[in-house]
């Protein structure tokens, strides 16, 4: 695979336990098998509660701006790495999305402004993306047991995730648990990475 400048970007992004980092593991041994160098972000929510933010049903404008910055560095920090594919686990409209969810949890607003400011800086990232992948939650599905999810904000965060998604019109494929969508979007990933690189 020939590297590019800048480097391919894949985005996924969903509820909770919906499978986003399972698929982009998938991805990414599909595309190291292709001679691929990928570099896979994450672990941000666990890094935000390090740092004192408050996250899920807490999650707060403060801490929705610092995720979505600290993807964006994470990002530069792939590409500096040497990464050709950039594998991004919660692209920055997923931190909007629990925003939105925890608000209306909470029974909140967020005012105006501010919820415009927050949307524009996702906003100026989506020409970055190659490919967005947004999970689909399937409520029959387990969750580990030492996951204490709330499922009501769970569902939330889903309701949000494709709500942002299709009010803002973002170009992206929905995944399902399914074996065959899931194949489906790996296939994506590989077909996008391979056309790219081609260019």
């Amino acid at each position: 695979m020939v590297t590019t400048t800048p480097p391919i970007r894949i985005g996924v992004l969903g509820a909770h336990s919906t499978g986003k980092t399972m698929l982009l593991r998938r991805i990414e041994m599909e595309l190291r098998a292709n001679g691929a160098n990928p570099v896979r972000t994450g672990r941000i929510g666990k890094r935000a509660a390090l740092n004192g933010l408050p996250k899920m049903e807490k999650h707060t404008a403060a801490s929705t701006e610092w995720i979505i910055a600290q993807s964006i560095a994470d990002e530069i920090a792939a590409a500096a790495q040497g990464a050709d594919v950039i594998l991004a686990d919660r692209a920055p409209h997923d931190a909007l999305a629990y925003l939105n969810a925890a608000l209306e949890y909470r029974g909140e607003q967020l005012h105006r402004l501010e919820r415009e400011r927050l949307l524009l800086l996702a906003a100026t990232q989506l020409p970055k993306y190659d490919l967005l992948l947004a999970t689909v939650l399937d409520p029959t599905m387990p969750v580990e047991p030492r996951h204490d999810y709330d499922s009501q904000y769970r569902m939330l965060v889903d309701k949000h995730t494709h709500k942002l998604l299709g009010s803002e019109t973002i170009t992206h494929l929905r995944v399902t648990s399914g074996p065959e969508s899931q194949a489906n979007a790996v296939a994506k990933a590989l077909e996008t990475c391979l056309a790219e690189a081609a260019v």
